[in-house]
């Protein structure tokens, strides 16, 4: 462990030089909302640039949260799967029958 909080990953880490909390600050608030709930520790910087991208795609903002609920979602399962390994459910897109989310904002 490398003494981040970001738990078992095989995910990309960068290291940071500007300050999270005020990049966080100037987020929009939908897109603040989306990152509190959020499952994975995503950067503001990659987030905003993740939603702009689906902003730009789809040209709603709910629709580009759906699409950071997507790509989030893809992300948990391609990490459970080297984590974990390919038997477990995450990374085969399942979920165990009356099995609740791993977290609010995931499907």
């Amino acid at each position: 462990m490398s003494g981040r909080n970001t738990g078992r990953t095989s995910l990309r880490q960068r290291r940071r030089c500007l300050d999270p909390m005020r990049e966080f600050d100037r987020l929009p608030p939908a897109l603040r909302a989306w990152l509190a709930r959020a499952c994975l520790p995503w950067g503001p910087r990659s987030v905003l640039r993740a939603y702009r991208r689906a902003l730009g795609q789809s040209g709603d903002a709910g629709r580009a949260l759906q699409a950071l609920d997507a790509i989030e979602a893809r992300l948990i399962a391609r990490d459970a799967a080297r984590v974990w390994g390919d038997a477990h459910p995450a990374g085969l897109g399942e979920r165990l029958p009356g099995a609740e989310p791993p977290c609010p904002g995931c499907g």
